[in-house]
């Protein structure tokens, strides 16, 4: 993992502050995202094995929970589900990996998607509702609508922090007992690993799950 999860380093470009290493791992995990979309279908069988097999489980899944919170719309945005939820999963992963970290560990990256996620919404919430998706801020009574608009600030903050939170602060204990514990005593570090590779898939569901829970707000009809 790298050092620079605690000490940034920034670039400066006609003016904008960039942070290469996210910039770099950002890059990195969508790589191996198509490498492992490539991989489970150049080849494919009747009966699944190998990365296909892997990636029908997901897919699986994913349209499953779909079709239960999102309803019969929510198949047009599977494709953005599906592809949201690996890059999570990878993204999350690489800081396990010495000298890589995570992009999710940045605020601007897990920020950024939960911005997507919450514009996502209100742009199909009025494309499917039209005004009965604006009508519904002022539900039950009108002065609810300033309750219901800090609620939606509150969605992208909550969501990006998170998720940024748990696979910082898990990035960085890792580096503490690396330099703590002695090469004859790894056990500590093992277990923290294992336990961070269980929160790494864990963060990357959460997050899915609560943008299909916002997504479905807006995609939902009436009477579903």
């Amino acid at each position: 993992m790298s050092e620079g999860i605690i000490h940034r380093g920034f670039t400066q470009v006609g003016g904008f502050t960039f942070n290469a290493e996210t910039l770099t791992m950002t890059w990195l995990a969508m790589a191996i995202v198509i490498l492992i979309g490539f991989l489970a279908t150049r080849n494919l069988k009747l009966v699944p094995s190998g990365w296909q097999n892997v990636v029908e489980m997901i897919v699986t899944w994913l349209h499953g929970q779909i079709d239960a919170m999102m309803g019969k719309r929510g198949r047009m945005l599977a494709p953005l589900i599906v592809t949201l939820f690996m890059f999570l999963l990878v993204s999350n992963l690489l800081g396990l990996i010495p000298t890589l970290a995570s992009p999710t560990n940045d605020l601007n990256t897990t920020l950024g998607l939960a911005l997507m996620i919450v514009v996502m919404v209100h742009v199909l919430g009025l494309y499917f509702k039209g005004g009965h998706y604006i009508a519904h801020f002022f539900q039950p009574f009108a002065p609810f609508v300033i309750i219901n608009a800090i609620e939606e600030i509150a969605k992208p903050i909550t969501l990006a922090f998170r998720l940024f939170g748990n696979i910082l602060a898990g990035e960085i204990l890792i580096i503490v007992l690396l330099k703590l514990m002695p090469v004859w005593m790894p056990i500590p570090s093992v277990v923290w690993l294992m336990f961070s590779i269980f929160i790494s898939c864990v963060h990357a569901v959460i997050f899915t799950m609560l943008s299909m829970a916002y997504l479905a707000n807006a995609l939902k009809e009436e009477e579903e």
